[in-house]
């Protein structure tokens, strides 16, 4: 009866130990700063996203002196002409809001731009994390830098190195 309850206590530590399951995390900024490429994709976005501001900025001023211009010469004008240069502000102004929208919006140049230049070197990143995953059995990785919480971790679990390593940096 010993020997039996012997084996079966061995038994269930045995399968205990064995479904253990292995966590560990990643912090995916860390990792993107070391990263040569990210730096200047993000210098390239910076100095476009720049441009852009800029020039959307130059047609605000536009209208914004045309706006002054009108208002100045408003009672010299006819209703005709008055018309005329309400809807050419008003035209020129819809022009500047669609430039933002085309370069800063949701679908716009700056977000395809992002995804041209940082994209690659996220998927490089989120391959490494799979070899590290499948490499070290690790059932769960977290990444420490997104909206997740982590009320503790321990610097003994971050593996950020490891996968800056196995992506050759």
């Amino acid at each position: 009866m010993k020997k039996i309850f012997l084996i079966l206590a061995v038994s269930f530590l045995t399968i205990t130990n064995s479904n253990a399951q292995k966590f560990a995390y990643v912090d995916t900024d860390y990792i993107l700063n070391k990263i040569p490429e990210f730096r200047q994709a993000q210098d390239k976005l910076d100095a476009l996203s720049a441009d852009w501001q800029k020039e959307i900025e130059n047609k605000y001023a536009d209208v914004e002196q045309m706006y002054r211009a009108y208002q100045q010469e408003q009672v010299l004008l006819t209703d005709e002409m008055k018309t005329k240069r309400e809807e050419a502000i008003i035209k020129k102004e819809t022009g500047a809001k669609n430039l933002q929208q085309k370069y800063f919006g949701p679908e716009g140049d700056l977000y395809a731009k992002r995804q041209e230049l940082i994209r690659p070197i996220q998927d490089k990143i989120h391959d490494a994390i799979q070899q590290l995953a499948a490499n070290n059995k690790y059932q769960v990785i977290f990444d420490s830098s997104s909206d997740l919480i982590m009320l503790y971790k321990n610097d003994n679990l971050d593996k950020s190195d490891k996968v800056l390593e196995l992506m050759g940096y």
